[in-house]
């Protein structure tokens, strides 16, 4: 198995650098390719604050990558519930970070935009 990086993601998603897309696609293509969590969190970044994508857009793309059959990524079942949490608004870092508190009591965070877009999530997030 091989692991990538964001920087081949974003090409695969974008083809904006011709040659290094043909180059990702051939890669994803091969098949047996690991994806971290982190590099779907810069993905995301990326995408979104360089390409100029909105979040259901970068939503739909990690999420449609995330499907191929080529690809294992790190943690499905958090992917997959923090994709539906940005799609709901929340941010994806933040969406993130709250799946990974899933065990926890309380997820603590002096972000009020975070705080108010998990009202309804089974962790609470509420200031310290």
């Amino acid at each position: 198995m091989r692991a990538v990086d964001t920087n081949v993601v974003v090409r695969y998603l974008t083809g904006d650098d011709p040659i290094r897309a043909a180059k990702a696609r051939d890669v994803i293509d091969a098949g047996n390719v690991f994806v971290s969590t982190t590099v779907f969190l810069e993905s995301e970044w990326v995408l979104r604050s360089v390409y100029g994508f909105s979040g259901n857009d970068v939503a739909s793309a990690l999420r449609a990558f995330a499907g191929l059959p080529s690809i294992e990524v790190e943690s499905q079942e958090l992917l997959a519930e923090a994709l539906d949490r940005m799609g709901k608004g929340m941010d994806f870092a933040d969406a993130l970070h709250l799946g990974a508190a899933a065990g926890c009591e309380a997820m603590l965070s002096f972000d009020r935009e975070f705080i108010e877009t998990a009202r309804d999530e089974s962790v609470i997030v509420m200031e310290p």
